[in-house]
């Protein structure tokens, strides 16, 4: 068997092992919370058989084995259970509030990959002179402030200041693309400015790493434009790190958004698992964090893949 594909097969099988834990310890987190679920729903004035004939209808009354593997069993067919403090279905309630997230990650994305890319491009250019100096001080100073803090503080600026942009970001189905993109941009700049010092040094480091290679020295002596270098011969060698951290990045546009559709009241996954954490809804909190679990480990898994395939060494082994 060939090692690209050989080694493929090993990320695939141990990214369902880590998927398989990450399910694990959600069950298990929900499960030793502190308070009654049946006490919570039905509240403090309901008697014990009426709490009783609640927990038996909840399942709560089986062993903790026998619930986590019908709900994994569940989850693996598309049935997420039902929410309890509503009654309706999680997983038609989550497929819109999912679609929100990802479009909001998505425009975050646009934005801060291929603009991350470029200042560290640009900082190796004029590496220890002002531009990069200033990238590198912008950058950093971002990533220090807390998300919260840093939403509020671009909220009264772009918002309440000088009007460009509503400090609500609600948007709904009969929203054009355009209109959208209006509503999520606040929360978008927000995390562009999260995520963009990550990537950033890293495409920082991992060129600078490459330019002290023989064949780049070579390329300088043909006379080559230095800019050209970096573009051309230091950045394809370069991809591999780069795609590993700008995966962990996309993974966190998506799982750590909760800060942020709280901030902006914006109608995403993270708004609705804090609405249903305040409620004890133990089947919601589950499935949001199974969710969460599954694009986070998929796109590791996914910069593994793309790292794995972008090694001439790998690719061609002889």
């Amino acid at each position: 068997m060939h090692p690209v594909l050989t080694l493929v097969i090993q990320r695939l099988a141990l990214g369902l092992l880590l998927l398989l834990a990450a399910s694990v310890l959600i069950f298990v987190g929900t499960q030793i919370l502190p308070g009654d679920v049946a006490q919570a729903i039905l509240g403090q004035g309901a008697t014990e058989q009426a709490l009783q004939n609640l927990r038996a209808e909840l399942g709560l009354d089986q062993p903790a084995f026998t619930r986590y593997f019908e709900w994994l069993f569940n989850a693996v067919q598309g049935d997420l259970g039902t929410a309890l403090s509503n009654g309706r279905d999680i997983a038609s309630s989550i497929s819109g509030r999912l679609q929100n997230t990802l479009f909001l990650a998505s425009v975050a994305a646009c934005i801060s990959v291929p603009l991350a890319i470029f200042l560290g491009l640009l900082a190796v250019r004029y590496r220890d002179r002002w531009p990069d100096k200033l990238i590198s001080a912008i950058t950093l100073t971002s990533i220090s402030l807390p998300e919260f803090l840093l939403g509020y503080v671009i909220m009264y600026f772009f918002s309440v200041k000088w009007g460009l942009f509503p400090s609500v970001s609600n948007i709904n189905s009969g929203m054009t693309f355009f209109e959208k993109l209006n509503a999520v941009a606040l929360p978008a700049m927000v995390l562009t400015l999260v995520v963009l010092a990550h990537m950033m040094r890293m495409t920082r480091a991992a060129i600078l790493n490459v330019m002290q290679s023989a064949y780049i020295e070579t390329a300088e002596l043909k006379g080559l434009r230095r800019f050209t270098i970096i573009a051309r011969h230091a950045m394809p060698n370069a991809i591999a790190p780069i795609v590993n951290v700008v995966m962990i990045n996309l993974a966190y546009l998506v799982v750590g958004v909760v800060v942020i559709e709280v901030v902006f009241v914006y109608p995403g996954m993270g708004q609705y698992l804090v609405d249903h954490v305040a409620k004890r809804d133990v089947p919601v909190v589950q499935a949001c964090g199974l969710i969460f679990a599954t694009i986070y480990i998929g796109l590791n898994l996914l910069a593994d893949i793309i790292s794995i395939l972008s090694n001439p060494r790998l690719r061609h082994p002889k």
